[in-house]
């Protein structure tokens, strides 16, 4: 039988070079105070010996777990999965999340948790005692709601608050969904549409306030009027093919309508084109998020994109940074977004 292979430890690095196993474990760790010499001794040594530090050996040696654990809604995720019309919001929240954790020798975690449920704080310390997480990344629309933020603070444990901009705990972390909105808008009215609809979120999540607030700023600030153009969804197709029907019931029909996610843009799209409307002819399409599928629509749709990879790794630096005893300042991130002009959007016909 084939003798195993010796695992490289924290000791072999040591010896290798030259050095303490508390100045190897400082340099793993990241610790402040450690020379820029010794951490390239330590580091050659780690290369050479192809070492690869154990998170068990880490939270072991230190008050540190190294995982930061992401909550995202269950119920719109899975929900999501199963149709299999899912958005890459979460593949970019872990790209964003991983790959920073990863750089900084984390590990992160997800764990789906429905911010309605009576047993959302069982849930939670469950989590919590099992994994003791370093930090907790919060979205949608967990990020605003005080059972979860409360008990993380009654916890001590460092938290990152996305698409949050209200007063108080943790970092507030922000996709620049107002300023989007108002992008979006001020290019349709920029082409001649006077008539611009909007489909709202749900109301749960503070973005879709954000929104809104944007498109009427812009409207207002060319003097147009919002009256009849607001239509409610909740983020799935199905709302998005009611709220695109509700606005080109109307008498006097919308020439152009911003739909708040991509699943309701691409309802809005089937319902002009079932009404006999060319899109952009008859009727412009913006979008939220720009997932995969809006470019290889016919036409692939203007969309506005939103850095969720950046937005979640900061929240990571931010949460380690914390975790270390650095400064970090209490001022809300804003990641800017930027509108994408595609072949959906052109001028009234």
């Amino acid at each position: 039988m084939a003798r195993r292979r010796q695992s490289v430890t924290i000791k072999h690095v040591a010896l290798d070079a030259g050095v303490s196993m508390q100045t190897v474990s400082r340099v793993i760790n990241k610790e402040p105070n450690v020379r820029h010499e010794m951490i390239e001794r330590v580091q050659r040594s780690i290369d050479k010996l192809g070492y690869v530090p154990s998170i068990a050996a880490q939270r072991l040696a230190g008050t540190r777990s190294y995982l930061i654990l992401a909550l995202n809604d269950r119920e719109r995720t899975i929900e999501g999965w199963r149709a299999r019309e899912g958005s890459d919001w979460v593949d970019q929240m872990l790209l964003g999340g991983m790959l920073t954790c990863a750089q900084q020798g984390y590990r992160l975690i997800v764990e789906l948790i429905d911010t309605h449920s009576d047993h959302i704080e069982r849930e939670l310390l469950a989590a919590i005692a099992a994994l003791q997480p370093d930090g907790v990344i919060l979205t949608p629309p967990h990020s605003e709601n005080p059972l979860i933020t409360d008990l993380l603070v009654a916890h001590g444990i460092s938290f990152a608050r996305i698409g949050s901009l209200r007063p108080g705990p943790g970092f507030a972390l922000t996709l620049d969904d107002e300023r989007a909105a108002r992008l979006a808008t001020a290019h349709l009215i920029d082409l001649g549409h006077r008539q611009i609809g909007f489909i709202a979120g749900p109301p749960d999540y503070e973005v879709s306030g954000w929104r809104v607030d944007g498109w009427r700023a812009a409207m207002a600030a060319a003097g147009l009027s919002t009256d009849g153009l607001l239509a409610a969804g909740d983020f799935t197709y199905a709302s998005g093919k009611a709220a695109a029907a509700q606005l080109l019931d109307r008498r006097q029909a919308p020439t152009a309508i911003i739909a708040s996610n991509d699943q309701m843009a691409l309802a809005a799209l089937e319902v002009g084109r079932d009404r006999g409307l060319a899109v952009p002819r008859d009727l412009s399409l913006i979008s939220f998020d720009d997932t995969p599928i809006v470019r290889f629509t016919h036409p692939p749709l203007t969309a506005v994109v939103q850095r969720i990879a950046e937005v979640t790794s900061r929240a990571v630096e931010l949460i380690i940074a914390d975790r270390t005893g650095k400064h970090v300042s209490a001022e809300p991130v804003v990641v800017p977004a930027e509108l994408v002009i595609r072949g959906s959007t052109a001028a009234p016909g």
